[in-house]
């Protein structure tokens, strides 16, 4: 997803573009050269401005037309022009309109160093003391900022990685939601001696592999200290215990459709939806789209394993976007204010209970129960997807270079070590350890 001067984001290159606003004064005039205001001057509308929003979720849409109405009825002078682009196409005709400072006023930033390579680049406005960041915790207005500490996007969505799975097919063939990794290996066992595909996997778009990685794995190498130690350069991708969370990734292909890596997400959840998969992993935004899709079975969720029965689980969290002003557009100040919208309680309940998503604003609390739930495990003990939170940048960063190294282990091509390896390789190209 990132980076640099020309910056590399989400494998594509971006440059610079500016934009420098002016303004200026007048003389008062004396008392004789003044002239009485008209009732028509005091009451003329200000004038109409339309605004681009991206957004690399189209799936969104639905939900994005009743917000940006209820903010448009509080703001009749601006229009909101909402364009969702698939996620797979997002950086690339992002970054051509980046470029040629046309066509985009408000962005969806890819969270983290994604983020921060467009702020690096000077193409985003920062937005630093807008009204509703106070309520935004500093943690979460880390996603957004660039390396000049300033904030340049407010987050609107928090994401779990976890394993949905179909209740019913649970409940029907006696199966208990495993805690460890090695009951969880039973249970797709069980599954799969019953003819049903244990796990709805797609390994087309290589992000989908890292996302599974990142809710099997941590129980593997050891969640948050691990994550530490390798921030802090105390060890390495190539450690034994984040090579075996690789190896966790190898030893499920067999309960993986066949022919996995050449399927599409919309092929995995054709699988679930029809009953013929059991399981299903990804990330909390899918509950929108199962909503949408008025599956025929009780979804329910596994949040990741223990190391060891008894042991507390930690949910994979991590923000998944924020909105920022691209500083080419014409209309800073129409920008700023849905900024303020998007960063206030009135959006972002709605937003959770239209879009069933976690909201970063304090105090809004989400409707859906499992969304409930998986706020609540997030409150008690989570870990970062810890590519993408710490690890993505580099050409390409190292998060795609894993991504495309578990490809090659899935075709034959590469062994879990190599993986390691080759991961360990793009970080050392980039990577400065925290003092």
């Amino acid at each position: 997803m990132k980076k640099h001067g020309k910056l590399y984001f989400g494998s594509m290159l971006v440059l610079l573009s500016a934009i420098v606003s002016a303004c200026s004064g007048g003389v008062t005039p004396t008392p004789a050269e003044s002239k009485p205001t008209t009732a028509s001057e005091v009451t003329k509308p200000k004038e109409p401005v339309k605004l681009t929003m991206y957004s690399w979720r189209p799936e969104d849409k639905d939900g994005y037309t009743k917000l940006i109405d209820v903010f448009q009825k509080d703001n009749p002078n601006i229009t909101i022009d909402f364009k969702p682009l698939k996620s797979t196409e997002y950086n690339t005709i992002l970054s051509n309109a980046l470029q040629s400072g046309t066509d985009v006023d408000i962005l969806q930033l890819r969270p983290y160093d994604g983020a921060k390579a467009l702020a690096d680049a000077n193409y985003l406005t920062p937005i630093d003391g807008i009204k509703g960041l106070e309520n935004i915790s500093s943690a979460y207005l880390d996603a957004a900022r660039g390396n000049d500490n300033k904030v340049y996007g407010v987050p609107f969505m928090l994401n779990n990685a976890v394993i949905f799975f179909n209740k019913k097919l649970f409940d029907d063939n006696g199966i208990q939601p495993p805690e460890t990794w090695e009951e969880f290996i039973k249970v797709c066992d069980t599954l799969k001696a019953k003819n049903i595909i244990p796990i709805a996997q797609s390994g087309k778009a290589a992000y989908l592999l890292s996302l599974t990685h990142t809710v099997i794995g941590p129980s593997a190498y050891g969640g948050n200290d691990y994550v530490q130690a390798v921030v802090k350069g105390s060890t390495s991708f190539k450690d034994a215990k984040f090579v075996d969370s690789i190896k966790r990734m190898k030893q499920l292909e067999p309960y993986f459709p066949k022919d996995f890596v050449a399927i599409e997400d919309k092929d995995a959840q054709g699988l679930f939806y029809t009953g013929k998969a059991a399981m299903y992993i990804n990330g909390s935004y899918r509950l929108e789209t199962f909503e949408a899709n008025k599956l025929p079975f009780p979804v329910d969720f596994i949040p990741g394993f223990a190391a060891k029965k008894g042991d507390p689980v930690q949910i994979t969290s991590w923000v998944d976007g924020s909105y920022a002003i691209a500083k080419s557009s014409k209309h800073q100040e129409e920008a700023k204010r849905f900024l303020e919208f998007i960063a206030s309680s009135k959006f972002a309940q709605q937003f959770s209970d239209d879009l069933a998503r976690l909201s970063p604003v304090k105090g809004v609390e989400p409707k859906h129960p499992l969304l409930k739930r998986m706020a609540a495990l997030s409150a008690k003990s989570s870990t970062p997807y810890l590519l993408l939170t710490n690890f993505s940048q580099g050409t390409p960063t190292t998060k795609t270079t894993f991504e495309d190294s578990l490809q090659g282990m899935f075709i034959g091509k590469l062994t879990p070590e190599k993986v390691a390896e080759d991961t360990q390789a793009s970080l050392e190209k980039w990577f400065k350890p925290a003092k």
